[in-house]
């Protein structure tokens, strides 16, 4: 057998500063992710734990965790008092978490928007975890720094997949909660001076203004800019007619 991939790699180019990624089922059955990198390709599971391991027999490092934490609490009479991650926990939890957040980068290049939300939301479930019950701040910041980029993502996705159905008003919806979340997140940890400086929160605030700015207007938001010339005009006759639409509208609605 020969483990030069050579070939592979010349069949597939790497485009500096774009992410290129595919999906396929590999030999076992399974479905699987590639990503392509500078020096090679990453490949992995498409569900369960990327790298498809079982660390002792359980689905991941954190469920391994919870595991421990369940039987501490047993023994502890439901007490949670005294468990603690220490940084050899934390850095296995970390490692695993960058499993995830590759595979993610590939859903959303595939436009699977729902499983890029699955893996944020699980990893965001792992942090909160580790901000509970680490050792010391210092080794949960280890985790929690990138939560920012974790919370831009989920927002990217959850706005994106309403943007390609045309669900503009939900759209932005999604987009001002991942906002508020992310300024929620560095107030709730003393970091305000972050506030201007983060690329994330600049991402999801210019991104708002992009899709505000391509939502079609509605026929009630016609109705009221009409009425607000009419008005403005003191064109009373006009104004008591667009009166009229838009309570046949609101009464249809």
């Amino acid at each position: 057998m020969s483990f030069d991939i050579s070939d592979l790699l010349s069949s597939w180019d790497y485009q500096p500063g774009q992410v290129s990624a595919r999906r396929f089922k590999g030999q076992d059955g399974k479905e699987k992710l590639q990503l392509r990198v500078d020096l090679g390709i990453l490949q992995m599971n498409a569900d369960g734990r990327p790298d498809g391991k079982r660390p002792f027999g359980s689905d991941s490092w954190y469920e391994v965790q919870q595991s421990r934490l369940s039987e501490f609490r047993r023994k502890n009479k439901g007490s949670e008092e005294g468990f603690r991650l220490d940084g050899d926990a934390i850095g296995k939890l970390q490692q695993e978490a960058i499993q995830y957040h590759h595979r993610y980068i590939c859903f959303f290049q595939l436009k699977d928007f729902a499983a890029v939300e699955a893996d944020c939301d699980r990893n965001l479930d792992v942090f909160e975890f580790v901000a509970r019950y680490a050792a010391s701040e210092e080794l949960a910041w280890a985790l929690l720094q990138f939560t920012p980029q974790l919370l831009m993502m989920r927002a990217r996705a959850r706005g994106t997949a309403l943007v390609r159905r045309r669900k503009y008003e939900s759209a932005i919806k999604a987009i001002e909660d991942g906002i508020e979340s992310l300024e929620e997140f560095y107030r709730g940890h003393g970091r305000e001076d972050l506030l201007e400086q983060s690329g994330e929160l600049t991402s999801l605030q210019q991104w708002l203004e992009d899709v505000r700015s391509k939502r079609p207007v509605t026929p009630m938001e016609r109705l009221k800019k009409a009425l607000e010339e009419a008005i403005r005009l003191e064109d009373y006759e006009k104004a008591a007619v667009v009166r009229d639409q838009m309570r046949k509208l609101e009464t249809s609605e």
